[in-house]
């Protein structure tokens, strides 16, 4: 026990480190907004979806196919879950504070840390949950997560984004058997390849931004924090122990779920006028004190998964 905890430890410690950099150079003066704006550009509209493509191009078997239909499952039992717990947090919160607080609780940074968690601790097999987990993630964030925070959801921002494209593409290859050409497929691996160090220099350098020693001021965001952290990742442990998962798929999931609130909560606070602050304090703040719960819940998972 005590030595899966010292690898897990290391492994996350390795993005954490990778998110110093960014943070460092973000001080330093290397890497501006506009820099940090464009990296988070490329990692939403190439990297990440290069690597949900790359992730779904495997031999689909009926015993896998059964996985994935079980990670479907999995994933949206945890919304149904967090969506009502969320929803009575925070009555007393002004209503730009909020659905700000409440959305980074609902929505886990699954695209820019999930994957390179998962990766890190289950190994690259357990990815193809991840991609599962994206779908899911990707439907209701630009559905529910936009009504949320004040907007309008629409048929074109459900199945027009990045997401959803390369979701639909890593489908059809996935069902019918094809693989992308020599070159293009080395391509696509090599932007893939990108996603874990480029991601954590983004949220290191989003941290750098943020005002932590305000940040640590503010009990609310504590609040919220914990709730990401550790009483849904810890309920959604104990609800799917029953069923006896697969051990990748439940340490796969248990991850995601204890993963830091969504950067996009600072993006969709810009732009439906919300508080943008608070946003992006949660934001770092849930990130920082991850630190201190992901490898308990990581070695927790794999522990129980058997």
């Amino acid at each position: 026990m005590l030595e899966d905890f010292l690898v897990v430890t290391g492994q996350v410690g390795t993005l954490f480190l990778l998110m110093g950099v960014g943070f460092l150079l973000t001080k330093l003066g290397k890497i501006s907004a506009h820099t940090r704006g464009q990296m988070s550009f490329l990692l939403l509209y190439v990297i990440a979806p290069c690597l949900v493509v790359e992730t779904l191009q495997v031999e689909l078997t009926p015993s896998l196919l059964i996985l994935l239909g079980e990670a479907l499952l999995a994933f949206l039992a945890s919304y149904l879950i967090f969506i009502p717990i969320a929803h009575f947090m925070f009555p007393s919160r002004d209503a730009d504070t909020r659905p700000v607080l409440q959305f980074g609780i609902i929505f886990a940074n699954t695209g820019f840390m999930g994957f390179p968690l998962v990766e890190a601790v289950a190994g690259p097999d357990a990815l193809i949950f991840a991609a599962v987990s994206t779908i899911v993630f990707n439907l209701l964030q630009w559905s529910y997560g936009i009504t949320l925070m004040g907007g309008k959801a629409s048929a074109r921002s459900l199945l027009v984004n990045p997401g959803t494209i390369s979701i639909a593409i890593g489908l059809v290859l996935l069902f019918s058997g094809l693989r992308l050409p020599g070159a293009v497929n080395s391509a696509v691996s090599f932007l893939a390849d990108m996603n874990t160090p480029l991601a954590m220099l983004v949220i290191g350098s989003q941290m750098a931004h943020a005002n932590i020693r305000e940040t640590f001021r503010k009990h609310r965001l504590f609040e919220a924090s914990l709730l990401r952290l550790a009483l849904l990742p810890a309920l959604m442990a104990v609800v799917l122990l029953p069923f006896h998962l697969d051990p990748l798929l439940y340490t796969a999931v248990v991850i995601l779920s204890a993963a830091p609130s969504a950067g996009v909560t600072s993006i969709f606070a810009e732009q439906f006028g919300r508080n943008t602050a608070a946003a992006a304090q949660l934001v770092a703040l849930s990130t920082l004190l991850s630190i201190l719960t992901l490898p308990l819940f990581a070695v927790a998972a794999r522990f129980l998964a058997g």
